[in-house]
This record gives structure tokens, C-alpha cells and sequence, in this order.
């Protein structure tokens, strides 16, 4: 009897990991984004390795050194000096811890407040929608700067106050879109199955709704990370965030303005570090947005 060999089938394309791959590393502005921030948050997180200098040491006989591309500057201060002598390169690695753990941890809490208001609203409808839009629409009404320069100055600026005041102001892009994430599933088959599984309402909203509204959470925490680090920049940047002598971008750019027409990198440096952080994070929102989208799932 000839013997006969059954050959396995082969398959049909490439797997779920290598397509997912394949789509992130091929999204132009998710690979400049990312690799952009992940620079910054590696300078951030090794600023005690890479910074040349401690960034709270003052050389007052060394205020004002040029960067090194300038007339004048060396590559002891890379980035020149500020107007008490400290390293601007330090103080601008070590700035970046700040601008990254207000953005995070604003976007956290914001995220968590808003999350819950936005599913229950989207989910449950009736009584609970209508408290929740109602406190969306005073929180709408507020204009964020305003308030948090009032409660900034009421209660004093510090790292912990910016924090709490900005995570508890940025929840209502939250509540707004999981409200209308959710009221889009709601109804669908998957969802009634479900509850005629008899799973419990906490089980359907971790395990159903959450994982289904994921892709649009992740968008919406970029964006509003990246609108703390502005605000914090702003607040800092008219004495009323951070304070000295903590290195923020913000600080920075508010003790350089006095010598904008004699000394403008003091500005330009931390200004430019500002723009590409934001820039990075909103590439980087914008592409997971683009990459997790359901019509590019195939």
C-alpha cells in the first residue's frame, strides 16, 4: 500500500498579533508620536543619570551663560544658564518629571470621575442621566483657567494643589463621551444577552461595556493629559503653579520673559520642549485612535 501524505492546511493570512503590528509600526504619526514621547519620558525618568549638574544649585558669578551654540557658551551648561546660575539642561530634564506627573495623574483622576459619571449616565438613562448631564452643564459653565486660578490662589500654589485642582476641573470630555459610547451599545445583542445570562449589572459593565468603549477612553486621557500640561504650564507661568524651586516648564518660561528681548532662548528652550511634549501626545493620541478604530480591525 502506497503510503500518502496529508499535508496541513495552510493559513488564511497573517495572525491577529502580526496585523495589530503591522498597523502600529505603518501609522506614520503613531511611530513619531510615540517614539518622541517615549524619548521624553526616558530623559524624565533618568534626569539623575543624564543631568550634568544638579538643577537646584545657584552660580551666581555664572548667571546667564549662553548655550553652547552661541557666542560665548560651553559645554559645561549645554543649554546655558538661568538668571541664578542653575543648569538649564538639568532643570529642563528634571522639568519634564513634572509636566508628565501633572498630565498623568490629572488625566487619571479627571478619567476616573468622569468615566463613572459617563457610563452610569449612558447606561442606566432616565434619573441618573439627567443629575449627570446637569452637573456637566454646570461644570460647562465654569471656565476652567478662571476657576483654577481662584482655587490656586485661595489655597496657595503647590505640585499637589495644581494636581487636585486640574483632575477634579478636566472630567467632562470624559462623562461626555463614555455617556455617548455607552448609550450607543446599550442596546445591542451582546449586551441584552447578557442580562438574560442573568450577569450581574457590575459584571456587565467591566466585562461589556468597558472593553467596548476602551479605544475612545484612551483618546480622550491623551487629550486631556496634554491640556494639563498646558494649563499647568499656564499657571506656573503667572505664579501660581508650581513653585519655585521646582524646575517646570511653565516656571521657566515665567522667569525667562523679563529678559525676552536680551536672552530669548531662556523662553525658546522650555517653550519648545512644551510644544513637542504636547505635540507627541496628541500624534500619539491621534494614531491609537486611528490604529483601534473598528474599520481598521481587519
Amino acid at each position: 500500500m502506497t503510503e500518502q501524505t496529508i499535508n496541513a492546511p495552510e493559513t488564511g493570512g497573517p495572525s491577529w498579533a502580526a496585523q495589530l503590528r503591522q498597523r502600529i509600526f505603518g501609522h506614520l504619526g503613531l511611530t513619531i508620536g510615540g517614539g518622541i514621547l517615549t524619548l521624553i519620558v526616558l530623559c524624565a525618568l533618568l534626569a539623575g543619570v543624564i543631568a550634568p549638574h544638579d538643577p537646584y544649585v545657584q552660580e551666581l558669578t555664572n548667571r546667564f551663560a549662553s548655550p553652547v551654540w552661541m557666542d560665548g557658551g560651553g559645554w559645561d551648561h549645554i543649554l546655558g544658564t538661568d538668571h541664578l546660575g542653575r543648569d538649564y539642561l538639568s532643570r529642563l530634564l528634571y522639568g519634564a518629571r513634572i509636566s508628565l506627573l501633572i498630565g498623568i495623574v490629572a488625566a487619571l483622576i479627571s478619567g476616573m470621575i468622569g468615566t463613572i459619571m459617563g457610563v452610569s449616565a449612558g447606561y442606566f438613562g432616565g434619573k441618573v442621566d439627567a443629575v449627570v448631564m446637569f452637573l456637566i452643564t454646570v461644570r460647562l459653565s465654569m471656565p476652567v483657567v478662571l476657576v483654577a486660578l481662584a482655587v490656586v490662589a485661595l489655597f496657595g500654589g503647590s505640585l499637589f494643589v495644581v494636581v487636585t485642582v486640574l483632575g477634579l476641573l478636566l472630567w467632562d470630555r470624559f462623562a461626555v463621551v463614555m455617556r455617548s459610547c455607552t448609550m450607543q451599545i446599550r442596546d445591542l445583542d451582546y449586551i441584552t444577552s447578557a442580562k438574560a445570562l442573568g450577569c450581574s449589572t457590575p459584571r456587565i459593565l467591566l466585562t461589556e461595556i468597558m472593553p467596548n468603549v476602551l479605544n475612545s477612553l484612551i483618546v480622550v486621557v491623551t487629550l486631556e493629559m496634554a491640556h494639563a500640561i498646558v494649563l499647568e504650564a499656564a499657571l506656573s507661568f503667572l505664579g501660581l503653579g508650581v513653585q519655585p524651586p521646582l524646575p517646570s516648564w511653565g516656571l521657566m518660561i515665567s522667569e525667562g520673559k523679563d529678559m525676552l528681548l536680551f536672552e530669548p532662548w531662556l523662553i525658546t528652550i522650555p517653550g519648545v520642549a512644551l510644544f513637542t511634549l504636547i505635540f507627541a501626545i496628541n500624534m500619539l493620541g491621534d494614531g491609537i485612535r486611528d490604529v483601534t478604530a473598528p474599520e481598521n480591525r481587519n
